[in-house]
């Protein structure tokens, strides 16, 4: 079930509304079968995963309990059973494909035979997602830094939770278990918070990332029929796209969630802001690159090892963060790209700190930021060339292609190129609104410097912000796209 679905704005009210009247002590019940019924609406067969994946985790969890901190050796093995299971489900329904077509295409390179069959396999929904979420329960179980659960109903729902099911955040036992079990009061205020927070992921996902993927799309699926600006533009709005399709889902489910009463962490803090990667990723898809910190780099060593270690353990978390994305090879490049990002940065920060200060930037603060931020801006543009290219092969035609339109000065200051898009079907209109809306998201976010856009709105009569929703509610409804684009993370 998608939240832009006409089957969702039924679903969640109806859940609420029962989630509400039912005994505190039973609410468990009424979420778990909800989030089944969430996920089963796109593939019943596929809640067995789900059902699997719950019972190995929690039987491990409950093994590893009856051991104290002293006897933690003998959790090893429950533990293992635990990884080994998510990990095969992941690889089998995600990697095998792709593996094996590589290992096809290298012994077809040397005239050697493979005889390995293909498997036609749907990619389960947020198969990603919901793995790493139960292994992380596993990892903190070994390490005793949680209790495990003893309540299976309540375990399932940690791993089924609807509003963050199939794309995030991916939460942390410590974190959302014990809020399960807790009794949420109804709350008229906290209500509005969250209906407000999931307005605006919905604005975000509707409004701008939907129809930025109609131009993006056309582009990206097409790219040799096109070059120069438009390739750049188009890369720039796919920018702003995944952004907004991500953070829009993550702002929905957080809102969603804070309705009932849970808080689930923040995913996003206005990533492009970032005046280095390092700052990047401690803002874009927190909960992913907090876990990969947590229970990747942090255990290969981390920073604590001699320099050249240290290089290798940012560079293969990121390599392995690209794959966990998606089962193709552009995602490897573009994992590897920000691994690289990492080290260069940590190589040369001498270097550039002294360029910098014989260009006199650092004595001009605010000139020094932006220029950091659009550096790591135009950093990040280069890999999601990458990231949205169907083939490595298309990536370095846009790139080769946008290089050249960058070098044509007349064609930049003309837009010539710009056509393509403009006078694609409603290309105009799709385009004055991307750019619009834009404008408006990045308005909220210098705002949000400063203070809670939702509390300035919760301030104003309400005669003023009932105004506003009902300006925001016919702008959506007049110019969003409603073809129940799904989000772009439900692939991974």
């Amino acid at each position: 079930m998608l939240f832009n679905s006409t089957e969702f704005f039924i679903f969640f009210p109806v859940v609420v509304t029962l989630y509400f009247l039912t005994p505190p002590n039973r609410r468990w019940l009424i979420l778990l079968l909800a989030s089944y019924y969430f996920y089963a609406s796109w593939k019943p067969a596929y809640t067995l995963i789900l059902i699997f994946s719950t019972l190995v985790d929690y039987g491990c969890g409950r093994a590893m309990g009856r051991y104290s901190d002293e006897e933690k050796h003998k959790r090893k093995p429950y533990l293992w059973i635990s990884l080994l299971s998510n990990l095969s489900i992941l690889g089998l329904f995600k990697y095998y494909n792709f593996f094996n077509e590589s290992a096809r295409d290298a012994a077809s390179a040397l005239n050697m035979d493979y005889a390995m069959p293909a498997f036609e396999l749907l990619l389960p929904m947020g198969i990603s997602f919901y793995t790493f979420q139960t292994m992380s329960y596993s990892i903190d179980v070994y390490h005793g830094r949680i209790k495990p659960e003893l309540h299976l109903g309540v375990f399932a729902l940690f791993v089924t939770f609807f509003p963050q099911l199939v794309a995030g955040p991916i939460e942390r036992a410590g974190n959302l278990l014990g809020q399960l079990k807790a009794n949420h009061a109804f709350s008229y205020e906290r209500i509005v918070g969250g209906l407000r927070r999931m307005g605006w992921g919905f604005f975000k996902k509707i409004m701008i990332a939907d129809n930025l993927a109609l131009m993006v799309n056309q582009v990206y699926n097409n790219p040799t029929d096109y070059e120069g600006v438009t390739l750049i533009i188009a890369t720039v709005f796919f920018a702003f796209q995944i952004y907004c399709d991500f953070s829009g889902y993550s702002d929905i489910a957080i809102g969603a969630a804070q309705v009932m009463g849970f808080r689930l962490m923040e995913n996003f803090r206005r990533p492009y802001y970032s005046k280095s990667i390092s700052e990047f990723w401690s803002r874009w898809h927190i909960s992913l690159s907090s876990w990969f910190r947590d229970y990747l780099y942090i255990p290969l060593g981390g920073n604590r090892v001699v320099k050249w270690r240290w290089y290798y353990n940012l560079f293969i978390t990121f390599l392995v963060s690209g794959l966990w994305h998606g089962a193709n090879w552009t995602f490897v490049v573009w994992g590897a790209l920000h691994g690289f990002y990492l080290v260069f940065a940590i190589v040369t920060a001498k270097q550039r700190n002294a360029l910098a200060d014989s260009m006199g930037l650092r004595s001009r603060p605010l000139l020094y930021k932006w220029v950091q931020v659009l550096s790591v801006f135009a950093l990040v543009l280069f890999s999601w060339v990458f990231f949205r290219a169907n083939s490595i092969g298309e990536a370095f035609y846009i790139l080769q292609s946008s290089v050249a339109g960058i070098g044509n000065i007349r064609q930049l200051i003309a837009g010539i190129d710009l056509q393509h898009i403009l006078f694609m079907d409603q290309g105009f209109k799709v385009f004055t609104v991307s750019v619009i809306s834009i404008m408006i998201m990045e308005t909220v976010h210098l705002i949000q410097r400063h203070g809670s856009v939702s509390q300035l709105i919760g301030r104003r009569p309400t005669v003023v912000r009932w105004a506003f929703y009902y300006v925001a509610i016919i702008a959506v409804l007049l110019f969003g796209q409603f073809g129940h684009q799904e989000f772009i993370y439900f692939q991974f």
